[in-house]
This record gives C-alpha cells, sequence and structure tokens, in this order.
C-alpha cells in the first residue's frame, strides 16, 4: 500500500534508472533511517569503540551501561538501530532503481543517518585512537614511522586509548594525512572526544570534495546520479564505516575522485598531483597513476601511440617526484621515507575476510589434522601465492586500459577492488577504493543486490568494538543470512513475506490474488454483498 509520505510501492520489473515523475519526497524512509542513527549513536556508547577511561559516563550514574547487562542493552540498542539504516537504505534503493526519487531525496537521506554519529563513539573500529596517537608523536618530535605511540610519555589518554595491536607498531599511513593528525591533536591535546569530533569534521572535506566530483564523473562514465548517490554515499561503507568510524580512505576519496575527474577534463597536471596527494594521504592511490598515464597519451595529439604514452608517461612522474618529496617534506620535516616500511604492519592482522590468508587457513586445517604443524607458513605461501597473482592481473589490467578514457578508470577502480581483496589485509572499508569509482558507472539490478548483501556482510563481520567477529560462527550465519535477506529486499519488499504473513487474516486465502501485471484484480461475483 503507498503512503501519504514515501513514494508509491516499486514494481520488481523497473529497470535501473527508468526515468518515472517522481513521487512525494520519502520523509518516512529518511525519518527510518535517522532513528536508526540515533540508537547507534546511542548504543555506540556502551557496545561501541568506547574510552578505557571515559570521562562523560566512566564515573556517572550512566556508566552501568559500560558493564555487564548494561553493555548487553547497548549492544541489543545498537544492532536494532543498524537494522533499521540497512532498511531504510534498501527502501531508498528501490525507490531511486525505479527513478521514484531523485538525487537530492538520496543526499538528504545520507546527511540526516551521519549526523547523529558526528558525536558517536567509534563504531566497528577504534582505528581514529591510533590516528591521535600517531599524530601526537609527531606533534611531539618523534617518529611516526620508527616506533608506535607506546613511546610517548605525555599524552596518557591518547596512548592507552590506542589498540594494544598497534601501540609499538609503525604508522601505515602517508606523511600528509599524519601532519593532519599532528594539527587536531594540537588543537586537542589529551581530550580524546574533542579529537575524535574534530577528526570526523575534518575528515568531511574528503567527503564534500567527493560529492563535488561525483555528479561530474558520472557525466563522463555512464551512470545514473541517484544510484551513483545511492551506492556511494548513503551506503553503510559511508556513512557507518567510513564517517561512523571514522576512516582516513574517506579524504584519500577525495583526491582520487577529483584526481579521476581532472584526468577526463584534460587537466593532466593537476590530476597527477591531487592523485599524487592522495598517495599522501594513504598509500593505495598511488594505484590509480599508472592508468592516468594512459588516459593522458589518448589525449595527446599525433599518431604515435608509443610516442605519447613515453611522453605522457615521463612528464607523470617529472610532476609525481616533485609533489611527493614537497609534500613528505613539508608534513614530516624531512625526506623520511619511513612509511614504506610502515606499509607492513597491517599485514599483522590475518583472518579469512582476505580470501588468500582464508585459503592458508583451510589448508593448515586440513593438514592439522593429520600433523601437529603451525598456521604460519600456509598463511605466508597462500599470501605470496596470491601477491604475484595480483601483480599478474594489475599490469594486464593496465595493458587494457591502453586506449584511455572510460575504460582505464574501469580498470583502475577494478584493480582497486582486487587489491582490498587479494593484499593482506583486508578491511571493510577498503572496499569503498574500488566501489566509489564503480559507482559511477551505468549497474543492473542483480549486481546492485550483490553489492548491497556485500555491504551489509563487511559492516557486520566485526563488532562494533572493533574487534573481528569472522571466528564466532553462529553469528556469522546470522549476518550471511541478514545480508542474503537485505540483497533480495531490494528486488522486492518483503521477499519472504513475513509482514503479509503477520497482518494476514486467515479468510484471505478466500480472496483473489493480484496478476502479475501489477493491478488490482477485480472482486469475485458472489452474489451477496
Amino acid at each position: 500500500m503507498a503512503t501519504t509520505t514515501d513514494p508509491a510501492p516499486l514494481s520488481p520489473a523497473s529497470p535501473v534508472g527508468d526515468l518515472l515523475v517522481p513521487s512525494r519526497f520519502p520523509y518516512r524512509t529518511i525519518a527510518m533511517g535517522t532513528v536508526g542513527s540515533t540508537l547507534l549513536m546511542l548504543g555506540a556508547f556502551g557496545a561501541g569503540g568506547i574510552l578505557i577511561h571515559d570521562p562523560v559516563l566512566g564515573q556517572g550514574p550512566l556508566s552501568w551501561i559500560r558493564y555487564g547487562h548494561g553493555r548487553m542493552l547497548a549492544n541489543a540498542v545498537l544492532y536494532v538501530g543498524f537494522a533499521l539504516v540497512i532498511w531504510a537504505w534498501v527502501r531508498l534503493g528501490r525507490y531511486v532503481l525505479a527513478g521514484r526519487v531523485g538525487s537530492r531525496p538520496v543526499l538528504i537521506a545520507a546527511f540526516c543517518w551521519m549526523a547523529p554519529l558526528l558525536i558517536s563513539p567509534p563504531l566497528f573500529t577504534r582505528d581514529v585512537f591510533s590516528y591521535l596517537g600517531q599524530g601526537a608523536q609527531l606533534l611531539h618530535g618523534l617518529d611516526p614511522y620508527a616506533n608506535g605511540p607506546a613511546e610517548l610519555d605525555v599524552l596518557p589518554n591518547v596512548v592507552q586509548n590506542v589498540h594494544p595491536l598497534w601501540q609499538t607498531t609503525p604508522a601505515p599511513y602517508g606523511p600528509l594525512f599524519l601532519l593532519l593528525s599532528k594539527g587536531i591533536v594540537a588543537l586537542t591535546g589529551d581530550n580524546m572526544i574533542p579529537g575524535v569530533i574534530l577528526t570526523r569534521l575534518v575528515l568531511l572535506a574528503g567527503l564534500a570534495g567527493t560529492l563535488w566530483a561525483l555528479p561530474r564523473l558520472v557525466r563522463h562514465l555512464g551512470g545514473k546520479l541517484p544510484v551513483t548517490l545511492w551506492l556511494a554515499v548513503a551506503s553503510p561503507m559511508m556513512v557507518i564505516h567510513l564517517f561512523g568510524g571514522p576512516h582516513n580512505d574517506l579524504m584519500m576519496l577525495a583526491f582520487l575522485t577529483i584526481g579521476v575527474l581532472a584526468a577526463l577534463e584534460r587537466k593532466h597536471v593537476v590530476a597527477i598531483v591531487l592523485v599524487t596527494l592522495g598517495m599522501l594521504i594513504k598509500p593505495t592511490a598511488a594505484i590509480a597513476l599508472p592508468f592516468l598515464v594512459w588516459v593522458w597519451a589518448n589525449h595527446l595529439p599525433g599518431e604515435s601511440k608509443v610516442r605519447n604514452f613515453l611522453r605522457a608517461g615521463v612528464a607523470s612522474v617529472a610532476l609525481f617526484l616533485p609533489v611527493f618529496v614537497l609534500g613528505t617534506w613539508v608534513s614530516l620535516g624531512s625526506l623520511n621515507l619511513g612509511w614504506f616500511a610502515g606499509l607492513k604492519a597491517p599485514q599483522l592482522i590475518a583472518n579469512w575476510l582476505n580470501f588468500p590468508t582464508g585459503i592458508g587457513e583451510v589448508f593448515y586445517s586440513l593438514v592439522h589434522l593429520v600433523v601437529d604443524v603451525q598456521p604460519s607458513p600456509f598463511v605466508t605461501v597462500a599470501r605470496a601465492i596470491a601477491m604475484i597473482g595480483l601483480a599478474v592481473f594489475g599490469v594486464w589490467q593496465w595493458w587494457l586500459a591502453r586506449d584511455g578514457g572510460k575504460n582505464a578508470i574501469f580498470r583502475s577502480a577494478v584493480v582497486l577492488l582486487a587489491v582490498a581483496i587479494l593484499f593482506p589485509p583486508t578491511l571493510p572499508w577498503y572496499l569503498t577504493w574500488g566501489f566509489v569509482l564503480l559507482s559511477t558507472y551505468r549497474w543492473q539490478r542483480r549486481n546492485l543486490s550483490a553489492v548491497v548483501a556485500v555491504s551489509v556482510f563487511v559492516t557486520l563481520v566485526y563488532y562494533p568494538t572493533g574487534e573481528q567477529a569472522l571466528y564466532d560462527w553462529w553469528y556469522i550465519a546470522l549476518v550471511i543470512a541478514a545480508s542474503l535477506y537485505a540483497a533480495a529486499s531490494l528486488l522486492r519488499p518483503d521477499p519472504l513475506g513475513l509482514a503479509a504473513a503477520w497482518r494476514r487474516d486467515p479468510a484471505d486465502k478466500f480472496l483473489p490474488t493480484e496478476p502479475t501485471g501489477g493491478k488490482p484484480a477485480e472482486p469475485a461475483t458472489t452474489g451477496s454483498h
């Protein structure tokens, strides 16, 4: 039944991007997600990435929410909120795919869903505490690429809230991001709550940059803007992970998307400079640079493709080197290249969400049934094989991108996605590297359904505290079921008929059914009133 506020029910047969007359504004759907996001925020005070010594709740009358039954209640509130956000997102997606709502309602929905999370404790991660710890190291004259935050003898709140795994681990982030973290800590000092909130506010600049680029990328790459915004901005990976986390990938994506746009618009100098700056935020942005060389080469005049490629390649390197050197020098006060060694730090994370690691663990489990062995050799060999395969795949995709244009950008996004899946570790928010670019292309409905399943799954495979849940098999079974149900719901509201069964009267079985064409059936003629 159509509501007075949300668009009318959708036909499952509606193709993606049909231009229908927009219906009424989806107030109820947006409100549902906003309520869910508010519950996420409230539950996070007891179940999220809470502080070890919380100045707000730690000693006050609400401190019970952090322990025992109070924490169980907080978890329940948080997961109910998560379910409402997903429900609202999928419901909004159905309206978008049928052309019943445009870009504006999608953006309003995303902003409404993000707003409560601005003051939330970190959700499904504790990485922001590491950001602040590494910024504090740089602020106090220490090298974040040599040691972890544990070496700090000041700012005890900052240090103690860094996850134990990263206390003694060098920073894996680019120097420009460490400079941003240094500025945040310079303003907030040892006060973690303002530090987390200010980090989110700074990362909003990354969201603004990405939002500026997406409509223009859609025009170049052939997508539908409402679908793109629904996928890239209103999705749980953006709302809950990148913003609710928060994660510095949000800033890197701004430089990446604007740089790709500049390349497509023949502003190649700007493109190389921006993507290099993105690399100085998070190194994975560098994967796009070789593909942008092909875009540049195909925009050059002349018939010799080899000569054009060499001209574009030399010019790109000539731009990359001074930007890289100057950006590193300004950020760190020296040409400190220790951050390349720091890239090994995340590889300490080993779980089956990373495909090669999972394969290694499977082989270990089989062999361990017969022989008492250690798992590390199996994981190491599987990762090494995957690295070789990834390198071959990346080079092959780069070669196939030699015609430049849309093809080159598409293949760069595919390689970014492959790196997120095959290069250890695979963390849920890494998938946004490729998804944000791919969202600007035209999508088929069944593929979008798969994206929904993946988005829900990767958001839930970590507990709200930031600890992994990947070996809690009963929990993972529930996550898979929820992911598949959300994916099916994009194609058909209430795919299992749960709501209909709840409302159904036993006498309904005698009523005529609705024909497949979508028009109501005529009432049966019985001769009575």
